[in-house]
């Protein structure tokens, strides 16, 4: 029986109306995926902790119920201690945001009419209804009430589908093996068992980098002298596992806000100057010598991926787009026909080049 080829062009629409289709169906299906999609990485994360309960012969759900009440004390102390500092710090924010603002606009209506003869006419700061009027929250108490039900009810399914991806681990591991051929079973499962190891690997060395970088930013703030500083470290170190944008934004927050409460141009520079300097000893040494080449993802296919999870899912998609794409170029190494998208998601091989000039 002789089977017709399929032209290139026609393989070119399916694929392309099949990534229309997964798109469409994730924008659909968000509030499910999301929380599935988190779910099964931290699932990977905590198997090696299940894995150690079960070897001390512990059963399988007593096992995946206690590693999911440690994550959850650990996570729900991190929190607390996020959620007081941020209490403290909008609680000196409102007492004397005003008066800073004031302080800040009249600076500045001197500096201009100082260098240009220019009276802005804010030499008495801002009139304080107008700001109240500008930060003002636009919706009703019924749109926030309905906000808050559909975030406790997403957050009330993660350690659910914990708990069953956890129980259900080695099942979902078998049912992958047996949609392919029996011959290949013991290799799936070894490349099922390498991308779990690469996710938890990726996710306990984000953890370590961002609590690293917590202290240290926190320590830093100290030394300047800046109000706030184990809040302001906190969320710049938590906010580095958003690359690229997360530590820019990590950044802004205490500069403005030494900008703002300050009265020299030297503690907010410092601030600038010391994160920056924080960042690129992150990128060039901290980053790579702890995840290593988990990820081994370059920067433009990052950087798209970002663009497409926060277009898709928002903050949350920016965050779990990169552990996603590692498992894909994973995926795609496997197989021959697939292997040069594997090689475009991760670095340039230089040496592909010299190989290629020593041949000719």
């Amino acid at each position: 029986m002789v089977s017709a080829k399929i032209p290139s062009y026609i393989k070119t629409v399916y694929i392309a109306l099949l990534i229309i289709i997964i798109i469409f169906f994730m924008i659909m299906a968000k509030k499910i995926l999301v929380p599935l999609l988190i779910s099964g990485y931290i699932a990977m994360l905590m198997t090696p902790f299940c894995n150690r309960l079960e070897r001390f012969k512990i059963p399988r759900s007593l096992s995946a119920f206690t590693a999911l009440i440690l994550f959850i004390i650990l996570i729900s102390g991190i929190f607390a201690l996020i959620f007081f500092q941020f209490r403290s710090f909008m609680n000196d924010l409102e007492a004397n945001a005003v008066e800073h603002l004031h302080n800040f606009v009249g600076r500045i209506n001197r500096t201009i009419e100082q260098f240009s003869g220019i009276d802005m006419g804010l030499g008495n700061g801002l009139d304080a209804e107008k700001i109240v009027g500008i930060i003002k929250p636009g919706g009703t108490e019924s749109e926030l009430l309905i906000l808050t039900i559909g975030t406790l009810s997403t957050a009330l399914l993660l350690p659910v589908f914990i708990f069953f991806l956890l129980i259900y681990r080695d099942h979902l591991a078998v049912f992958v093996t047996k949609v392919f051929e029996k011959q290949r079973n013991k290799v799936l499962l070894e490349h099922i068992v390498s991308i779990r190891r690469i996710v938890h690997a990726y996710l306990v060395g984000a953890g370590k980098v961002m609590l690293i970088l917590g202290i240290v930013n926190t320590i830093v703030l100290f030394t300047l002298g800046i109000e706030h500083a184990i809040f302001f470290g906190m969320v710049a170190g938590l906010l580095n596992i958003i690359p690229y944008l997360g530590p820019m934004l990590g950044a802004v927050m205490p500069f403005l806000f030494a900008l703002i409460t300050k009265d020299n141009l030297f503690d907010p520079i410092a601030v600038l100057v010391s994160f920056t300097l924080i960042q690129f000893l992150e990128g060039t040494y901290l980053t790579p010598k702890i995840t290593g080449a988990n990820v081994n993802l370059n920067a433009f296919v990052t950087f798209i991926g970002l663009l497409i999870g926060g277009a898709i899912w928002g903050i949350v998609g920016m965050i779990l787009i990169i552990p996603t794409i590692a498992i894909l170029k994973r995926l795609f190494e496997l197989n021959p026909n697939t292997e040069p998208y594997a090689y475009l998601f991760g670095e340039e091989d230089s040496r592909w080049f010299r190989r290629i000039i020593r041949k000719k």
